[in-house]
Formats: structure tokens, C-alpha cells, sequence
């Protein structure tokens, strides 16, 4: 494989590809959905995460507070008048600091904050908190502090925000949409003009030419998918860990999308293949959607694998313990799907007409 055939080939893709109404749908399509489903739940115009505050001491971390433009402080005199602000929903959680507790933290000893979380708060408000919170602590001794932050649930915890349950939907969307739908229509199209049967006789190889739409699909999968997060505000607390697993799906979409075009005789046939066969791709929003349903269902679809580890860093806070099992049958998937496509490309003659 020739790495600069290959730039030739990527270069015309983004060249006309981009005029491809795939292309443009597969960008406007998803970013207009978010902003939908923003306006209707009231999350585009999203107020700042409140945090109610009761100092049993003197703690430095409550003027600290006061000067933040990431989370909003309330402070309240009683722990009962913050658990009543907490149940009603007029902050997000609520924590209480003990006696001493600046001095506790600075000497090393262990301590604890209680904490008091609105159950229908949205998960980036309560993940946006928790990190800021770690921080401040953090700042009293620079280092890790020997904190238990113990969280009690008030309100209806069953209760989740439905931008929180459709986020999934869309960053999936965003990201299949181009991934796959781009590589798969492209191949598809040059299979009805019969460009592929003209290419073959070049230098170019068949793989090449599967190998720059796979890339376009890959890009455009992958920048989708970090846009839509963005524009949600629920990037989470580590961007990298969540950028590399957007990337390992955006592999699987621009993967899939070339094995769809390898088996595909026409344009016609990609869309059919997306009605019927979605529901593979999206059986597993329905997980993240509607709680009562059983999560082992959703481990049979590979897009699960995605989904997951998504929602656990965006929404939950996680990190990289509560994903590696998860992004390990990730990347199983992707090597099983690569090594398909070259085993597709090894008979392109059958492929190319």
C-alpha cells in the first residue's frame, strides 16, 4: 500500500466527497436533532450546576466557591434547610463540611462529606460538581487528599433527565452516519459508474481506494461525535480517555461502512441495508433510554461497546477502571472487522464489479 496514493486518493475524497449530500446530511442531520432535543428539555440554554454548601467549621473551600463561574454555591445554616433545597431541586447536590475539616485534610488524616445529591439532576451538573469539588480539595494540600465523599440520593433518583437518556442516541447517530454511511454510499456509487472496474487496472489497489474512504468515514465519524458531546456540555472530566474511545468507534462505523460497500451493488441497496439492519447498530440506546431494561441485553450488540464506556466518562464521571473491559472487547471487535475487510479485498474482483 502506497502511503502517498493513498493521500492522492483521501484528498479527491474530501474534495467531492463533501458535496456528497451523505456528507452534508451526515453533519447537519445529527447537529440539528441536538439542538431539538436541547431546546425541548431546556438543556441548550442549560443554567450552572448549584451546589448547596453547610460549613460546620470555618473551611476555606466555601469562599472558594464564591468565586467560581463552573458551579454556582448556595450556602445554607442548617443541614435540613439544604436537604429540603436538595429534595425540591434548587441545587444539584448539596454537602456538608465538618468541623475542622481544612485542618484534617492538610494533615493527611481521613475524613468525610456527606453528600446530598437531587435525583433528577442532570449527570454533567452532578460530574461537573464532583470534579470541581476534588479540585478544591486537592488545592489545600496539592496532592490527593484522604477524602470519603459519601453521596445520599433525595428526591426521585429513578428520575433521569431525558437529554440525558437520548445523548446516547445522537452521538451514536453522529458518528454512524458518517462512519459508516459515507464509506459504504461512496463505494456503492462508484460501483454503478463502474469506476471501480476503471481504477482496478491502475497502479492504485483496491485497497487503497477501500482504505481513503474508510479514513474520510473514520474523520468525519470521529469529529461528529466529539462535536455532538461538546455542544451537550458533557465532554466529561477526562477528554482524552473519551476521545480515544470515540476514535475506536469511529473505527468500528468506518470499518463496517466498507464492508458494506464490498457487499453492496448499488446506492439503492445501502439504504435498505440501514432500514432493516439498524436496529443492530441501535438496539442498545434503548438500554441507556429505559433503565428497566436488563443490561445484558444490550451486551449482545457491539455498539454497546461504544455506548458504554461514552456514558460512563460523559455522564457518570467515570474513568478508566470502569471502562477497560468494555474498550478491551471494543478493540477485539475492531480487529475481527478489519481483518474481514481484508479478507473482502483479497477477492476484489468479485467486489469491484
Amino acid at each position: 500500500m502506497s502511503i502517498r496514493r493513498v493521500g492522492v486518493l483521501l484528498s479527491k475524497e474530501f474534495l467531492y466527497g463533501s458535496r456528497n449530500y451523505i456528507f452534508i446530511f451526515s453533519i447537519v442531520g445529527p447537529i440539528v436533532i441536538s439542538l431539538v432535543i436541547s431546546l425541548i428539555f431546556g438543556t441548550l440554554f442549560s443554567e450552572t450546576p448549584k451546589m448547596g454548601i453547610v460549613d460546620e467549621g470555618e473551611s476555606r473551600l466555601v469562599s472558594q466557591f464564591r468565586g467560581l463561574n463552573s458551579v454556582e454555591s448556595v450556602e445554607y445554616a442548617s443541614v435540613s434547610e439544604m436537604k429540603t433545597a436538595v429534595e425540591t431541586g434548587k441545587v444539584d447536590m448539596g454537602i456538608v463540611l465538618p468541623p475542622a475539616f481544612d485542618d484534617a485534610v492538610i494533615q493527611g488524616e481521613r475524613t468525610e462529606i456527606k453528600a446530598y445529591v437531587w435525583g433528577e439532576s442532570a449527570a454533567k451538573s452532578r460530574t461537573i460538581i464532583g470534579v470541581t469539588l476534588a479540585d478544591m480539595i486537592r488545592g489545600l494540600t496539592g496532592q490527593e487528599a484522604p477524602v470519603d465523599i459519601r453521596s445520599t440520593t433525595l428526591g426521585d433518583e429513578m428520575s433521569i433527565p431525558w437529554s440525558d437518556r437520548l445523548l446516547p442516541m445522537i452521538v451514536l447517530m453522529s458518528m454512524f452516519l458518517g462512519g459508516l454511511m459515507l464509506p459504504a454510499t461512496s463505494v456503492a456509487t462508484e460501483k454503478e459508474k463502474r469506476t471501480l472496474v476503471a481504477l482496478d487496472v491502475t497502479p492504485i489497489s483496491m485497497g487503497e481506494i477501500f482504505f481513503s474512504k474508510g479514513v474520510l468515514g473514520f474523520i468525519l465519524s470521529l469529529v461528529m461525535g466529539v462535536l455532538i458531546l461538546v455542544m451537550n456540555q458533557a465532554f466529561g472530566a477526562q477528554p482524552l480517555l473519551l476521545t480515544g474511545v470515540l476514535a475506536l468507534g469511529a473505527v468500528m462505523a468506518a470499518t463496517l461502512g466498507m464492508l458494506l460497500g464490498a457487499y453492496v451493488k448499488d446506492f439503492a441497496t445501502v439504504f435498505a441495508i440501514w432500514k432493516t439492519a439498524g436496529i443492530i447498530l441501535f438496539a442498545p440506546v434503548f438500554i441507556f433510554m429505559f433503565p428497566q431494561i436488563p443490561e445484558w441485553i444490550g451486551r449482545i450488540f457491539p455498539t454497546y461497546y461504544i455506548l458504554q464506556p461514552v456514558v460512563e466518562i460523559s455522564q457518570l464521571g467515570g474513568g478508566w477502571p470502569d471502562i477497560a473491559a468494555n474498550v478491551g472487547i471494543l478493540i477485539a471487535w475492531n480487529i475481527v472487522l478489519l481483518a474481514l475487510v481484508v479478507l473482502v479485498l483479497r477477492k476484489k474482483p468479485q467486489y469491484a464489479t
